[in-house]
C-alpha cells in the first residue's frame, strides 16, 4: 500500500556510512575485490513445513541486509535494489507465505496474521543462521519486521524504513474502506476492500503520485496482479486486511523500542503516498 519508490542511492549512502562497513581506497585502474560479487540466486527453503522463496546475492562474509516487501508485491519489487547492494552486502529478500513464489496454504491450513508472518520470517532468518542484520522495511514489511525487531533487538544492525507507517498520524484517507472492513467485516465492507485486489488498484499504487509514470515498467504491476489473481489468494489477502488493526495497537510498543534502543535509521518516503502520509515519517 504505497507509492512504489525504491531510493537505492540513499540506501547505499546510509549503509556505507557505518565505519564497520568502510572500504579501503582502491587505486584507479585496479580491480577491486568489491567489484566481484555473488550474483542473484533464487532459492527455496522449508520453514515450518512451508516453502519460503527468497533471492540472495552478495558474499556471506559481508554485512547482511534483509529486504521485507510490501503489499501487493513480493521480493520481485527489490530486483533492482538487490543488484545495487550486492557489491558490498549480503542481500536476502524473502517472499512471505501467500506472496510471490512462497507456499500459499489456505487460511484453514495457515493463519494469515501479521504475527504469523513475522514468526515464519523470524524462523526463516534463524534457519539461514543470521545473527546480525539490517532490515529494509516497506509497507507490510514494517509490521512484519517490527515484530521481529521488538522480539530480537540484538539481531538488528540498522533499519531502513520506506513508506512503512508506525504512527496513527500517518494513516491516509485512502485507508478508510480497509479500516471499515477491519472494524466491521461484512458483505458491504468486504466489497469495498476487494477493490484493493484489482488491477486498477494495483496500477494506481504504482502510478498515482509518481513524478515520471512513463519510467515505471508495466511488468512491475502486472506481476503483482498475477499473484493476486491466483485462485484462493483473495481470501488470503482479505484475512490480512482484517488483521491490520493488530498493527496499530502495537505502535506504542514500537515507539518504545525506538526510544530505548535508538537503532541507526534511515527514513525515506514518497511524499505523494496517499496510504501513509509523509507526516508519519516525521514522527520517527
Amino acid at each position: 500500500m504505497k507509492t512504489k519508490l525504491i531510493m537505492s542511492v540513499l540506501t547505499i549512502m546510509f549503509l556505507t556510512s557505518f565505519k564497520s562497513y568502510a572500504k579501503p581506497f582502491v587505486a584507479k585502474n585496479t580491480i577491486s575485490k568489491i567489484d566481484i560479487y555473488k550474483a542473484v540466486e533464487y532459492k527455496t527453503i522449508l520453514v515450518d513445513s512451508l516453502k519460503i522463496f527468497y533471492r540472495e546475492a552478495g558474499e556471506t562474509s559481508k554485512p547482511t541486509i534483509i529486504l521485507l516487501h510490501g503489499f501487493p508485491s513480493s521480493s520481485h519489487m527489490y530486483r533492482n535494489l538487490i543488484n545495487e547492494l550486492a557489491h558490498n552486502y549480503h542481500v536476502i529478500a524473502p517472499d512471505y507465505p501467500g506472496f510471490g513464489q512462497s507456499s500459499a496454504p489456505t487460511p484453514q491450513q495457515y493463519q494469515y496474521t501479521f504475527d504469523n508472518l513475522s514468526i515464519t520470517i523470524e524462523h526463516f532468518i534463524d534457519q539461514l543462521k543470521i545473527t546480525k542484520t539490517s532490515f529494509y522495511i516497506q509497507d507490510y514489511g514494517g509490521p512484519v519486521g517490527m515484530r521481529i525487531v521488538t522480539r530480537r533487538p540484538e539481531l538488528i544492525q540498522s533499519l531502513i524504513i520506506q513508506n512503512s507507517n508506525a504512527y496513527v498520524e500517518g494513516l491516509g484517507e485512502v485507508l478508510k474502506p480497509l479500516i471499515a472492513y477491519v472494524e466491521n467485516p461484512n458483505a458491504e465492507t468486504e466489497k469495498a476492500a476487494r477493490f484493493f485486489l484489482t488491477l486498477d488498484a494495483t496500477k494506481w499504487q504504482y502510478l498515482t503520485g509518481a513524478g515520471a509514470p512513463e519510467k515505471i515498467a508495466p511488468d512491475s504491476y502486472s506481476i503483482d496482479q498475477y499473484y493476486l489473481d491466483r485462485k484462493g489468494n483473495d481470501v488470503i489477502q482479505l484475512a490480512l486486511f482484517r488483521d491490520y488493526g493488530s498493527n496499530i495497537v502495537l505502535y506504542e510498543k514500537w515507539h518504545q523500542y525506538f526510544a530505548k534502543y535508538k537503532p541507526p535509521m534511515l527514513v525515506i518516503w514518497g511524499k505523494n503516498d496517499q496510504f501513509f502520509y509523509c507526516c508519519g515519517s516525521k514522527c520517527l
